[in-house]
């Protein structure tokens, strides 16, 4: 790797675990709510009114976090038939053209999400006392997160890097 784009693949590195990390503490915290809502609900017949409400944002925060980890550890589905058959420089030339495609749709969620973010800064959601602004938040950093790691890819593939061979530890022999 160049050694301009190791400090800079190392930074990366970190907001991905960090994200990562992030969405897995929602994931519990989502578990626990929804749990003390049916408890709630079915033992003591009293049901909070917050805790639908805060499951729902926590899910779209984790699930966009992961979405966005997604992009750099290349999780994502895809069809990738023709990668068998083409040479490797055509090969990258195609997950290139895929990371690209990933950059310009990221792209449109941080342009459009911080568009529904900035309307939504006035009104609060009822319940919770938050502005809506928070459901539509995760929509753009989600979105700069994966702008940030397709271009990482493109520059790691261009440096000469195996970026989209899996790792050796998740190739199991036939």
């Amino acid at each position: 790797m160049r050694q301009w784009l190791l400090p800079v693949s190392n930074a990366l590195r970190a907001t991905s675990n960090a994200a990562l990390w992030l969405a897995g503490v929602m994931l519990v915290v989502m578990t626990v709510i929804v749990a003390y809502q049916v408890f709630m609900r079915y033992v003591v017949n009293a049901s909070p009114s917050w805790t639908e409400g805060t499951a729902i944002m926590l899910m779209s925060w984790f699930i966009f976090l992961g979405a966005a980890v997604g992009v750099r550890e290349n999780f994502h589905m895809g069809f990738d038939v023709l990668t068998y058959v083409l040479p490797p420089r055509a090969k990258g030339a195609l997950r290139t053209i895929s990371d690209l495609a990933v950059f310009a749709f990221a792209f449109g969620m941080v342009y459009y999400g911080g568009l529904l973010a900035i309307r939504g800064w006035g009104v609060n959601i009822p319940v919770l006392h938050v502005p809506q602004t928070m459901t539509y938040l995760p929509i753009v950093i989600s979105g700069f997160l994966m702008c940030l790691y397709a271009v990482e890819r493109i520059l790691r593939r261009l440096a000469g890097e195996p970026i989209d061979e899996p790792p050796a530890e998740l190739v199991t022999e036939a």
